[in-house]
């Protein structure tokens, strides 16, 4: 079978609902992952009052609306997020489909355009996951950027790539990285300058787009966080750390006064080498961002626009 065989419409649809579904276990993901729960087990309940939720009840944007962010078994406000998670699934999903696969020759085997589907999907399912989660935890888990990496060299057939190219992309960014900002700028300012989860985030792009596409997404990613963080400034807002990680530095501050002094001693040593550990300074130059976020929309770019073509448009400017 070929996709001449299957008409695009229906394509579209089937891939709407798709993301949305997935969308929909992305939540779970968000929530769970870095609270170190299973994703898996329990099933699908409520964080405010524990009660399963049925099958019924779960339905992706449908349930939201219906119920107007509210639980129907508690009556608590249900955060607008797991609605614009539901929807990025979808649309994603969507637009892999259209930009990667519908633009295939109509002769390409079915089997092949699916390969596709679903690798880009996994993909960008996963960095719509580390969005948020950056976002409230300021952290990148490795399940998602390593896994992502190794999904990306695994299937570097799948691209216009060698399984070379695709190794080189990913050692490249990675060391494109970690190098000047988490080995040479500690050394000048006492500080790292950004994350080992960023520098994974760049060896994932690194694995999927190339070296190039890995300098691509940081360059772009730098653009477009300074851009962000002036127009916050130019509100008058203060950059701050998200709530959650002010509540588990201080959850950690009530563990450690509990310890006997030599113990308590030992472990701070070993947490004051995480960045979060500290409350940052006051000041705009002492403000820390979530950066994950700017290098994946970078990241998506490139992958639904094409690494020439903005580099040609920039060339152009």
């Amino acid at each position: 079978m070929i996709l001449a065989d299957f008409p695009a419409d229906f394509l579209r649809v089937c891939a709407l609902l798709f993301g949305l579904t997935w969308g929909s276990f992305l939540n779970v993901v968000i929530y769970r992952l870095p609270r170190e729960m299973s994703i898996v087990r329990p099933a699908s309940h409520c964080p405010s009052c524990g009660r399963p939720i049925k099958a019924y009840q779960n339905i992706p944007v449908l349930s939201w609306l219906l119920m107007r962010g509210r639980a129907r078994c508690c009556g608590a406000k249900v955060s607008v997020r797991y609605l614009l998670v539901e929807l990025t699934g979808g649309v994603l999903s969507l637009a892999v489909l259209e930009v990667l696969v519908l633009t295939l020759p109509s002769a390409t085997p079915a089997i092949h355009g699916l390969a596709i589907y679903v690798a880009y999907l996994a993909l960008v399912l996963g960095l719509v996951a580390a969005t948020f989660i950056d976002l409230e935890h300021m952290i990148v888990p490795d399940s998602i950027s390593i896994g992502g990496t190794v999904l990306g060299v695994a299937t570097f057939s799948l691209r216009e790539m060698t399984l070379v190219e695709a190794a080189i992309g990913a050692v490249g960014g990675f060391l494109l990285v970690w190098l000047p900002f988490c080995v040479i700028y500690p050394r000048l300012r006492g500080k790292v300058g950004m994350g080992l989860g960023d520098a994974k985030l760049v060896m994932l792009a690194g694995a999927w787009l190339g070296w190039q596409g890995a300098v691509l997404v940081l360059g772009a990613g730098a653009v477009q966080g300074t851009l962000a963080a002036l127009v916050v400034m130019a509100s008058g807002k203060q950059l701050d750390d998200p709530e959650a990680v002010k509540l588990e530095r201080a959850q950690l501050q009530e563990e450690l006064e509990s310890l006997p002094d030599d113990e308590r001693a030992a472990i701070e040593a070993e947490i004051l080498k995480d960045p979060l550990a500290a409350a940052p300074d006051q000041g705009w130059s002492q403000a820390r961002i979530a950066f994950g976020p700017f290098l994946i929309l970078a990241t998506l770019e490139c992958l639904f626009i094409g690494r020439e073509r903005i580099v040609g448009w920039l060339l152009q400017g």
